[in-house]
């Protein structure tokens, strides 16, 4: 596992306890982060959506700097599966 998803999940896990559906989140070259009932984990499972997006652009969502309907308008963030889901998990970032 990178050390870019070692991180990630520690922040994400201090902003999700739990999530009722299934996402993941792609980080493009590093690896991919879980996030489902038990909380959030390193992990490459089938998802209800997944999202994948670079380093730099998880990074700018991950701080605030990156508007994340923004980076899915502008092709920065890719949605594949359940966008409602998906608008769940942006909620909790937020």
């Amino acid at each position: 596992m990178s050390e870019v998803v070692t991180k990630a999940v520690e922040q994400l896990s201090t902003k999700i306890d739990s999530f009722d559906s299934t996402a993941k989140f792609v980080i493009t070259g590093e690896g991919a982060i879980m996030i489902d009932e038990d909380g959030v984990r390193a992990g490459d499972d089938e998802a209800e959506v997944t999202l994948t997006a670079s380093r730099e652009t998880f990074e700018g969502i991950m701080t605030g700097d990156v508007n994340p309907a923004t980076a899915f308008m502008t092709g920065k963030l890719k949605i594949d599966g359940n966008m409602g889901v998906a608008m769940q998990l942006g909620q909790k970032l937020s």
